[in-house]
């Protein structure tokens, strides 16, 4: 990646260099403001117009790039850190003092399901036995 870099320096230094040996000769006239005026050579334009643009960027670039280091360190650190600490017990895993359990408690049944009910597809409740007069009959 880094030649590819270099090659892309290379030739926009050269193109830059063609560019101001053809363009040296004229004097370009630049009002900044009413009052001030600045005769200058166009490759002086082009590499001032270019550096306003690119330093910017490259310098947010940067900034950015640093940026994103910390957190990466910060996440590292983070992960090697939790990776260390050993996994402690919860307090209410171990057996209590004096060898007394602690029962818990058993879920509560539906008041209004049978164990010998069949649930249907459409989601009634059928008896399974059709003499049971317990319920009015679907319909």
């Amino acid at each position: 990646m880094q030649i590819v870099r270099t090659i892309i320096w290379v030739l926009l230094l050269v193109g830059l260099l063609l560019f101001s040996v053809a363009n040296w000769d004229p004097t370009v006239t630049v009002r900044i403001w009413q009052g001030i005026v600045v005769d200058t050579k166009i490759p002086a334009i082009v590499i001032v117009s270019f550096a306003i643009g690119f330093f910017p960027m490259w310098l947010y670039h940067r900034a950015s790039k640093w940026r994103m280091q910390r957190k990466i360190v910060s996440l590292e650190t983070a992960t090697r850190t939790a990776a260390t600490v050993p996994v402690t017990h919860h307090p209410y895993d171990e057996e209590p003092e004096g060898g007394v359990t602690v029962a818990e408690p058993e879920p509560a049944s539906h008041p209004h399901f049978d164990e010998n009910d069949d649930l249907t597809t459409e989601g009634d409740i059928r008896p399974a036995d059709d003499n049971s007069n317990d319920r009015p009959p679907l319909s």
